[in-house]
């Protein structure tokens, strides 16, 4: 195979490969109805002047699968953590309890599962896209190429090969997750 080809399929995998993590990090964020740290990753707690995460001013734990327990480092910091929760409009109801924040995650309507599900099927629709971008992208530089036309339909083949395949990985993690979020 020519250098400069298996260049471009080499290119063309990271970027299915970067499409693919975003995907997975962004799965991450759609709770399915268990306690999980990363369902407080957004919020920016107000410390000293600057908005910082969450994750820098305290730890996050699981104490059950319907809780969610933040220990400040610094207790004068409990207020703000709890006010930051509130603000960043999660759908939590904090309590402080003087020691810990305590959130308990309510368990999900049937509504709320199926809106998850559709924000789970848009991620991956934009994951898609990515990859197929990335295939866009390789057939315009396969076409750039100074080589034969047989070179050519075959490395564009390899390509169609190679989304074809992330297509499936990208289908088969939204199949995971719907299950996951659907499961009572």
């Amino acid at each position: 195979m020519n250098e400069e080809i298996k260049f471009i399929l080499d290119t063309t995998k990271e970027g299915m490969d970067s499409a693919i993590a975003h995907l997975e990090k962004m799965f991450l964020k759609i709770r399915a109805g268990k306690a999980s740290p990363v369902m407080l990753s957004s919020v920016m707690v107000e410390y000293y002047g600057s908005p910082t995460p969450l994750s820098q001013v305290a730890n996050v734990n699981t104490p059950d699968a319907r809780t969610l327990s933040v220990q400040p480092w610094e207790k004068n910091m409990l207020h703000e953590i709890e006010k930051a929760i509130m603000n960043a409009n999660l759908g939590f109801n904090p309590m402080n309890n003087g020691d810990f924040v305590i959130i308990n995650v309510p368990p999900l309507t049937e509504e709320r599962r199926r809106d998850l599900v559709k924000q789970a099927k848009a991620e991956a629709e934009d994951a898609k896209i990515g990859v197929r971008n990335a295939r866009q992208e390789a057939n315009k530089e396969v076409r750039a190429l100074e080589v034969s036309e047989d070179l050519q339909k075959n490395a564009e083949a390899d390509v169609q090969a190679l989304t074809d395949k992330y297509i499936k990985k990208i289908d088969a993690f939204l199949e995971a997750k719907e299950a996951e979020i659907m499961k009572v």
